[in-house]
């Protein structure tokens, strides 16, 4: 990889969010979340299902939680021994493991059913309240969402 990525920063409205990436975990993943937020490909998505107690999901550029970049294909499972903890950033994906592409969730809350099931990609470092004030529902009436992403 040409590029290497430590932090990607999430400009949410309710507040900034550090995320420490983990390429060490999931190389190809932590890959495509940086190349979408310094293409600009968050700016302005929302986060389309919030479940108190449980993660915050978001990603999709309609905003229904259907869809993923069009530009990109799925990528392959990157599944680690890393748990489902508060904090945490991993890859929301459909029925197939093989499935994730750009939707990913950040846990409110611990999650360890999860485990070896989902790609853990990071962990919040900073502004884990700004993820926490995000507006709650599937959909939320009135979603939070990402002002802008980049990855340095």
């Amino acid at each position: 990889m040409a590029d290497t990525f430590e932090t990607l920063t999430l400009t949410l409205d309710t507040g900034e969010v550090k995320i420490k990436l983990r390429p060490d975990l999931a190389p190809q993943h932590v890959a495509r979340i940086a190349e979408l937020a310094n293409a600009g490909f968050y700016d302005g998505v929302v986060f389309h299902r919030v479940i108190a107690g449980f993660m915050a999901q978001g990603g999709d550029p309609t905003g229904t939680g259907m869809h993923g970049s069009k530009n990109h294909p799925n990528l392959p499972a990157e599944f680690s021994k890393e748990p489902h903890k508060r904090g945490v950033a991993s890859m929301a994906r459909a029925q197939s493991p093989d499935s994730a592409n750009s939707q990913f969730f950040i846990c409110l809350d611990d999650a360890r059913f999860l485990d070896g099931q989902y790609t853990v990609w990071g962990e919040v470092t900073d502004g884990m309240d700004a993820v926490d004030a995000l507006p709650k529902g599937e959909p939320p009436r009135t979603p939070g969402k990402i002002v802008s992403a980049k990855a340095e």
